[in-house]
């Protein structure tokens, strides 16, 4: 059985549990006529379609807010709003997108394992539940910050790793992240594209994501599936992800295709991530299955599929105990990412943790987020003016980019890589006598100090 046997990778897997029989598209309701709109598409994950009309009148906005933001949105929709739309500031999370990156590193430990391993489809299986980890982190209804051009990200202090993200463009958004400890090392080029519906956004992980472990030198490769946010403006907002996500051994052609269940009526099939690990001939070898928001196991399988008899499940993973009715649905990790534990010393001046504006949301100043917010937007337009006017072009200072262009399922990406100079520059700052306060350094991404508004 071949990873591309769609209809035959289902054999045991479909056996687990009677809900995962529903491979269908989650149950949707156009509400023509509500509330005087047309179209509206509402869904309600727990439910059928019989409740999109009561789950419509549900969610964080008052209906005033609703009428205000249709409005708005309605000339956009099959648009990419990625960057396009001033949003107000009530839908954010005190996070930037180069901060939600550095999530990924959470369960870092099962690319030791993977690492650590001889066996090469154990490899596999570790490698692949180390990607589908961070999708519990990622069910999250906030909106994170843009980040501004040259911003950056540092994170130390968890597993041995040194991670530093930045965005190297703004138009389209594209950040470049490098992280690595004794075991790995990571690296990721994102162009993160969207596609307004209406009441829901898809997304589209336009990136290459590619694992180096370091005993062997195997390289792995990451292609995940798309992304939907329901309900923006009218019903409670969620999010599912559903399709294939596939991880390549480009060393030795092994590969996980793991399948992401669409939510079915009533909440059936969500969360559920079901597939295989196939050698490089595409036979399986172990199969994988469980739940992104709790945990996975694993099993070894026969060339059909099947579990090998006197094999049983065995838990690979499982989602850490997060804080109850935390207001941003945090992890704890994503409250360490957000705080100086895991910055390094003499944090660089363009660090996400400095942004007055994620600060003021994060201490409950809406008020003053959503000034700060907007005032580093506009001195970022000017940067942009300045910049034009001296006839120069934004160059990233820890990434270069290369000249190679990697299709993707979504559309082409330009890919930059680490170009080593943070390193250099880290040695340095560790080495320096010189001491600063990091929570008083003032936010500084920019590439001209006498642009402010």
């Amino acid at each position: 059985m071949s990873p591309n046997d769609s209809k035959n990778r289902a054999g045991f897997l479909n056996s687990l549990a009677s809900s995962i029989t529903n491979f269908g598209s989650v149950m949707t309701k156009s509400v023509n006529g509500l509330m005087g709109y047309e179209g509206i598409e509402v869904i309600n994950p727990d439910g059928s379609t019989e409740d999109a009309e009561e789950e419509a009148g549900r969610g964080r906005w008052k209906q005033e807010e609703r009428d205000g933001y249709w409005k708005m949105m309605q000339k956009y929709i099959g648009s990419d709003i990625t960057s396009m739309v001033t949003l107000p500031v009530i839908i954010f999370e005190p996070m930037t997108t180069l901060q939600k990156m550095a999530e990924l590193m959470e369960y870092s430990h099962l690319l030791d394992m993977a690492d650590k391993t001889q066996d090469p489809y154990m490899r596999m299986v570790y490698a692949s539940t180390w990607a589908i980890s961070v999708y519990y982190a990622y069910q999250r209804t906030w909106k994170p910050f843009n980040p501004i051009l040259g911003e950056t990200y540092e994170m130390t202090n968890h597993n041995g790793i040194n991670f530093i993200a930045e965005q190297v463009s703004h138009h389209p958004p594209m950040s470049a992240a490098h992280a690595e400890n004794e075991h790995f090392s990571y690296d990721c080029t994102s162009k993160l594209k969207s596609k307004l519906l209406g009441n829901s956004i898809d997304f589209y992980p336009v990136g290459r994501t590619r694992v180096t472990l370091k005993r062997d030198g195997v390289v792995l490769d990451l292609v995940p599936p798309p992304t939907k946010a329901h309900n923006l403006i009218f019903g409670r907002t969620w999010v599912d992800s559903s399709g294939e996500m596939i991880m390549t051994n480009l060393t030795t052609g092994d590969k996980a295709v793991l399948y992401f269940q669409p939510c079915g009526w009533f909440g059936s099939g969500r969360y559920e991530v079901d597939g295989y690990v196939y050698n490089s001939a595409e036979e399986p070898k172990i199969l994988v299955t469980g739940k992104w928001n709790e945990s996975l196991s694993y099993q070894a399988c026969d060339t059909e599929g099947e579990p090998l008899t006197g094999t049983e499940l065995k838990e690979v993973w499982k989602v850490a105990e997060a804080p109850e009715k935390d207001k941003y649905q945090y992890t704890h990790f994503a409250h360490k990412i957000n705080s100086f534990d895991t910055a390094p010393s003499k944090l660089l001046s363009s660090d996400s943790r400095l942004r007055p504006d994620r600060y003021a949301l994060d201490t409950g100043d809406m008020t003053k987020a959503g000034y700060e917010k907007s005032s580093l937007e506009e001195r970022q337009r000017a940067e942009k003016r300045t910049r034009e006017e001296k006839g120069q072009r934004f160059v990233p200072k820890w990434f270069d980019e290369t000249e190679d262009v990697t299709p993707t399922p979504w559309g082409d990406l330009e890919v930059y890589q680490f170009n080593g100079k943070y390193l250099v520059h880290r040695a340095a700052a560790d080495n320096s006598e010189i001491n600063t306060d990091m929570e008083s350094t003032k936010f500084n991404p920019w590439q001209f100090q006498d642009t402010s508004p």
